[in-house]
């Protein structure tokens, strides 16, 4: 009977959520809520549709309403399913076995015809009229649920009596049935047919000859013995497996066992051919509570359905088919589900209907059955299945809903309007993780990580300090960044809400301090405490940005600034990476006119400098050597570079000999360097080696690389360019200390005059700083432990500070290093059904990789000896693999690619269903544009306005919300902030 119900409840109900209420007959309705105002009593309410009735009209309804019932009963719980196919088959011409032909965990497995291994997993193809026919067999067969059976006896004596009292069989017959019920089973992985067990074996044998009780133990539960002693607790699904590696007499493919989810339960399916019948008899049986029995399936895992079915011979194909198809229905998740909460055999009949709606027929002669179709890298959710549609007909909006969802803002980033109060919470939030953070460190893929980041991050922090030296006259150099970037490392991987992000230098720092000392030059003012006046300025000024929760105004980055800001980082770091290549060959360069007859002619020798002022004699003089005593053209290299001698001869270049060797090998190098390293990285998808090695391999990919690269470069003995590492750790320059006086010799004007750029220095760094959290924060990483905007900005303020009064380089979140770092953390699921794609987790949130990183790069300058061996175009390598494989995953390169694409030739990308293509490419085009004037600005002189440009990408992100629609942004982008609060099905309306 059909029932319309309407209920009004209180207007303080969340809306646009599916909802459960117990009406009439204690069954559930399926209910969705849209929120009216009422004039009566002036509130907000929740008008409540229901969506199932009691007389379901669709199967898909019917299994909504099937999936949408709450049991207490544990037993109902779904579990994974292994499912295993045996078939009745000859053994020696004359005694029949049940002999396992297929197996499914998420694809088919056959046994090939030879039998002697498994074929590849593969989808299921089934034939339409082997489902109909199945269908039958539930609709005239036994179906016994619940069954309360203790071993393989049990159930086929339950099973007999039943298809006797309902006369599907004769009881002269049940001794025969009985008998084909309880043959012994053959398992693939059992080599010889002498070492089989016997279908049931007394669990108390075992136990004589292994004493250890907890062998008795599975799934929590005791099993019976042979004399059938009761002893049985309840079911628990964490602990799915004992240690059957102990039983020598279980013969379990281990590699296989792996495989298998844990809490899994077994499904097995019998079918074959008898002489003693004329008609198929056919049981399906669900055991409550699963029960291991011993020999049935290949591995040892509890059963808990169980398809029979037994028909004469003539019709084994058939039978085969019908067999595959209930198999394979076992392994859809949505029939899944109803086999476990099917209360009769109605409920079967309605998962098996749901599931014929869902196929889909390919015409004999357009396709070859006999073709074995790829398991799919990504297989699409089900969810869909098991929700309602709307009143009106139309489509769930559960999907709307969960993009609602995505587009909310977290806790993280919400204001609090208490002083520290993001702050507060950032602590409170975290302080529970802090033991987790060291103790998830304990990987063998987190010492692969410090290994890649430490060798990742030393070159950059070195070349920095180069740079800031060469702009500073070495007030700050190589030895002040290697210190600055241990010291502030390992405080922020101690005390940061996010230590998955990696601190390091920027450009516009580098513009800054270039900027800064050549004021102080002009201007006569000490350059170290001016700087030291700006570093505590811009640390207090941070401060009140992390007191005034400042970082809540994360949220209005969305997507389209994360883009442009992180492919712009990643772009240039290729390029860099490319241009430092590319300068290698003025320092070794090479005869690009070469004539290899005249080889013997070629010469280079030092001369003396055609003009001689009075500054190169004074040089001349400070090194003791005399304009007469010196014997030019036998000087070597360096010698004449330093006494400023130029090189005549045909083997001259501009800057000295030509070096035929140094710059190709470099280049091989460094090519060699980013396609191992590639390589490397994805060998886990290959088929070589056991998983294990295959995952190590790709966990120390980088690393491994270096070391081949390093002992290649050191057995050809080439002299290419090495990594140079300060080796005595103290200042640079011999007029400054490790603490600088913020006033010094500077009128007192300059501490109040240094907040001005203070002000800039603190956009920099907020920007920096911030959209590095927030791509780092991205849901697709699938972070549980939460981040912290407020704590980062306080842990960064503070070394800031400190690393200002010292006269240290300032360092803040670095985009490619960050995302490095976190994808070497990546986790995947270890235990993946054969054929299946392994599902990304999650990434290992620990603070240890980071600590360990910089704890290294302070320990560096002691390590000179073995880190000299390192050649800079392996690390150049390094860099252009970092910036490339940071680019993956980025929609904005996905869209670009679409231009000139022929639509039939597109990707089924989601977006592209939603929002039209001219809109798309408007999109990209603007986010093109943004990234070019980011570009332009960056390689300019006025990189230091940098982080303002940044921050202008949002006010141009607001300008397309009156262009697009907020649906289509909310497929492109995410929702600005203020409109993410009205997406939805059902929009409030206002009074």
């Amino acid at each position: 009977m059909d029932i319309k119900l309407s209920v009004f409840v209180s207007a303080h109900v969340q809306t646009n959520k599916l909802l459960q209420l117990e009406v009439k007959n204690h069954r559930k309705y399926l209910l969705i809520a849209q929120e009216v105002y009422c004039s009566y009593c002036k509130h907000y309410i929740n008008y409540f549709w229901p969506l199932i009735t009691l007389n379901p009209d669709t199967p898909s309804q019917r299994v909504q309403f099937i999936l949408g019932t709450e049991d207490d009963d544990l037993e109902h719980v779904p579990h994974d399913l292994f499912t295993e196919l045996d078939e009745l088959s000859f053994r020696d011409g004359s005694a029949t076995e049940w002999r396992e032909t297929a197996r499914w965990l998420k694809f088919e497995e056959d046994v090939e015809d030879g039998g002697e291994r498994w074929s590849k997993p593969y989808v299921a193809t089934l034939s339409l009229h082997s489902l109909f026919e199945l269908r039958s067999c539930i609709l005239n067969g036994t179906v016994m649920l619940d069954m309360r059976a203790n071993s393989i006896e049990e159930i086929a004596d339950m099973v007999i009596d039943s298809m006797v009292a309902s006369g599907q069989l004769k009881e002269e017959l049940c001794d025969k049935v009985r008998e084909a019920m309880l043959k012994k089973h053959h398992h693939q992985n059992e080599r010889k047919l002498s070492n089989r067990i016997p279908l049931v074996r007394s669990i108390a044998d075992i136990g004589k000859k292994h004493s250890d009780p907890l062998l008795l133990e599975r799934n929590g539960e005791i099993l019976q013995s042979a004399e059938r002693r009761p002893s049985k607790v309840g079911v628990s699904r964490e602990s799915s497996t004992i240690d059957f590696s102990k039983f020598l007499w279980f013969q379990v493919d281990m590699n296989f066992m792996k495989k298998i989810p844990p809490g899994a339960e077994a499904s097995n399916v019998l079918v074959g051919e008898v002489d003693f019948l004329e008609k198929p008899i056919i049981a399906f049986v669900r055991l409550s509570p699963a029960v291991l029995i011993t020999g049935l399936t290949e591995v040892p895992v509890p059963t808990r359905f169980l398809f029979l079915l037994l028909g004469p011979h003539g019709k084994g194909p058939q039978y085969h088919e019908i067999g595959r198809s209930m198999a394979t229905l076992m392994t859809d998740e949505i029939f899944h589900d109803v086999a476990y909460k099917s209360k009769d055999r109605t409920d079967l009949l309605s998962g098996i209907d749901e599931f014929l709606d869902q196929v889909t027929v390919l015409p004999p002669g357009e396709w070859d059955p006999t073709i074995r179709i790829e398991p799919p890298k990504n297989v699409p959710s089900q969810m869909k299945r098991k929700r309602p549609s709307q009143p009106n007909g139309n489509a769930s909006p559960a999907g709307e809903l969960e993009k609602e969802e995505d587009h909310n803002i977290g806790p993280e980033l919400q204001r609090t309007g208490r002083l520290f109060g993001g702050l507060i919470m950032d602590i409170k939030r975290k302080a529970p993780f802090y033991w987790s953070d060291i103790r998830d460190s304990f990987s063998l893929q987190c010492l692969a990580s410090i290994l890649f980041l430490y060798c990742a991050c030393m070159s950059p922090v070195i070349t920095f300090g180069g740079l800031l030296g060469e702009a500073t006259k070495g007030n700050i150099s190589a030895i002040e960044s290697l210190f600055g970037a241990s010291l502030t490392g390992v405080a922020y991987s101690l005390f940061a809400g996010q230590p998955l992000t990696i601190l390091g230098s920027t450009g516009p720092v580098l513009v800054f301090e270039k900027i800064l000392f050549k004021f102080c030059n002009d201007y006569g003012i000490s350059y170290l405490s001016l700087r030291t006046s700006i570093g505590l300025w811009t640390a207090f000024l941070c401060l009140v940005l992390v007191a005034t929760d400042a970082s809540s105004l994360v949220c209005y980055i969305t997507r389209f600034t994360e883009e442009a800001f992180a492919a712009l980082i990643c772009i240039i770091f290729i390029y860099e990476a490319l241009e430092k290549l590319f300068h290698l060959g003025e320092r070794y360069p090479i005869n690009m006119q070469n004539n290899l007859d005249n080889l013997t002619l070629y010469s280079c020798q030092c001369s003396p400098p055609a003009n001689v002022s009075d500054q190169l004699e004074q040089v001349w003089n400070q090194t003791g050597y005399s304009p007469d005593s010196i014997q030019w053209s036998s000087l070597n290299v360096s010698m004449c570079k330093k006494l400023h001698g130029e090189f005549v001869g045909s083997a001259c270049g501009h800057h000295g000999p030509y070096i035929p060797d140094v710059l190709f090998w470099s280049i091989i190098l460094f090519f060699t360097t980013f396609c191992l390293s590639s390589f490397l990285k994805q060998f886990k998808t290959e088929r070589y080696f056991p998983t294990k090695v295959r995952s190590s391999i790709s966990d120390f990919a980088v690393f491994i690389t270096i070391m081949i690269m390093v002992l290649v470069d050191y057995l050809m003995g080439i002299p290419s360019p090495k990594l140079h590492v300060p080796d005595r750790f103290e200042p640079t320059s011999k007029n400054r200390g490790w603490l600088i006086d913020p006033l010094g010799e500077n009128p007192w004007w300059t501490l109040l005059v240094a907040a001005l750029p203070a002000l800039l220095c603190t956009i920099l760094i907020f920007m920096d700083q911030q959209i590095t959290a927030v791509i780092i924060n991205r849901k697709e990483h699938k972070l549980k432990k939460g981040c912290g905007y407020h704590l980062d900005l306080l842990v960064v303020a503070l070394m800031l500070g400190i690393c200002s009064i010292m006269g240290l380089p300032w360092f803040v979140a670095a985009t490619v290093l960050s995302i490095s770092h976190v994808n070497s953390l990546k986790v995947e699921s270890h235990c993946s059904a054969p054929g299946e794609q392994p599902k990304f987790l999650g990434i290992r949130e620990q603070r240890v990789t980071g600590f360990m990183i910089f704890i290294l790069m302070g320990c560096s300058v002691f390590m000179t000896s073995v880190l000299k061996f390192i050649p800079m175009p392996v690390l150049y390598g390094v860099f252009l693999y970092m910036g490339y494989s940071s680019l993956k995953g980025i929609q904005f390169f996905d869209r670009i690619k679409l231009f000139g694409m022929p639509a039939k030739h597109q990707p089924d990308l989601i977006y592209l269903r939603y929002v039209p293509l001219w809109k798309v490419h408007i999109f990209t085009l603007v986010q093109l544009s943004c990234l070019v004037l980011l570009w332009v600005i960056k390689a300019s002189a006025a990189a230091v306005v940098f982080p303002m440009m940044v921050l202008a990408l949002v006010f141009v992100r607001k300008l397309l919300d009156f262009f697009f629609t907020k649906r289509e942004l909310s497929w492109l982008d995410d929702l600005m902030p203020e409109r993410s609060d009205q997406m939805g099905l059902f929009e409030k309306k206002k009074k």
